[in-house]
């Protein structure tokens, strides 16, 4: 997409949202997560951010951290960016055995830089076999630091991720490292994760109405992924297109997809997710379902969530 064409993208998605929330009487929390691939690579990075907050959006970064030079940390805080994650995958050894030699330190110069503008930084870390006994020293890091958050994901095996697919964690590995993370209590640090199964393994809601989703799983309920051409995702990591925001109706898009329709009916669903009571707050991550049926040869994403533990204890 041309900056011309992100631009008027930007106030495409504004005054849609500004519609749907005058037709409806509903508070939207209009937000957009720029990422890659690296952000920072992008030429017009500052202009697309200065863009899409101008159309009214709360702006937050995802980035390897490794171009942060105060310079930078500046401008998105003077835009202002709400907030900054940077990716770390573990200690320096193991975060440069995944991402390269010298990557760790240039992520920490970057997060430090970040936090000289008064930023708020999460660390984020992507469970796996390679790094999910490092979990304390993680968050020990994160404190020292001075970062207001630590964010732990689970790994998608897609993209540059596929290669990985050996290192995804069983569900019981899941279940034992989200039990240490939800042990952690350091004072001034937040701990966060986007996971809907970490989620219900904190607060399970009474199954009152289960047919109806409500949080949990973002794709074809509160989020879309715009790609650098205009596709459009259910989220990033579930590379399904739904059509292309320079050539096709958004509003068409969101109410009558199949796909987006699939994923926000309960029946359609396959295996523990289909009939789980917290199926509303949850659905898995289906971008994982997708990503590891497809490892299997089906390519299914209504599959069941392979490493949730939460149908296990219900």
């Amino acid at each position: 997409m041309t900056l011309e064409e992100i631009k008027r993208t930007a106030v495409l998605l504004s005054g849609t949202i500004k519609e749907w929330s005058e037709l409806y009487q509903i508070p939207f929390l209009s937000s957009i997560n720029v990422t890659g691939g690296e952000p920072f690579l992008h030429s017009d990075l500052f202009e697309i951010l200065t863009s899409l907050h101008e159309n009214n959006f709360n702006l937050y970064l995802l980035t390897n951290g490794t171009l942060v030079d105060r310079q930078k940390a500046a401008i998105l805080a003077e835009i202002p960016v709400k907030g900054v994650q940077v990716s770390l995958e573990g200690p320096e050894k193991v975060h440069d055995n995944i991402r390269g030699k010298g990557s760790f330190k240039s992520a920490i110069r970057g997060v430090k830089n970040l936090l000289s503008q008064n930023l708020t930084v999460t660390l984020n870390l992507t469970l796996s076999a390679l790094n999910v006994d490092y979990i304390e020293e993680m968050t020990s890091l994160a404190s020292s630091l001075g970062v207001q958050r630590i964010g732990f994901s689970r790994l998608v095996p897609s993209g540059r991720g596929l290669g990985l697919i050996d290192s995804m964690l069983s569900k019981e590995k899941v279940r034992d490292a989200y039990s240490k993370i939800r042990s952690l209590n350091i004072i001034g640090l937040d701990i966060v994760t986007g996971d809907p199964v970490y989620s219900c393994s904190i607060d399970k809601i009474p199954p009152e109405n289960n047919t109806i989703p409500f949080g949990g799983c973002a794709a074809g309920v509160s989020g879309l992924t715009i790609l650098p051409d205009g596709t459009l995702l259910p989220c990033r990591r579930l590379n399904i297109p739904l059509g292309n925001i320079l050539k096709d109706n958004l509003r068409a898009i969101w109410a009558i997809s199949p796909v987006l329709t699939d994923l926000r009916n309960k029946k359609k669903y396959k295996g523990k997710c289909r009939t789980c009571d917290q199926w509303a707050q949850c659905r898995g991550c289906r971008a994982i379902a997708y990503q590891y049926s497809l490892s299997k040869g089906r390519g299914d994403y209504l599959s069941e969530d392979p490493q949730c533990f939460i149908s296990d204890q219900s």
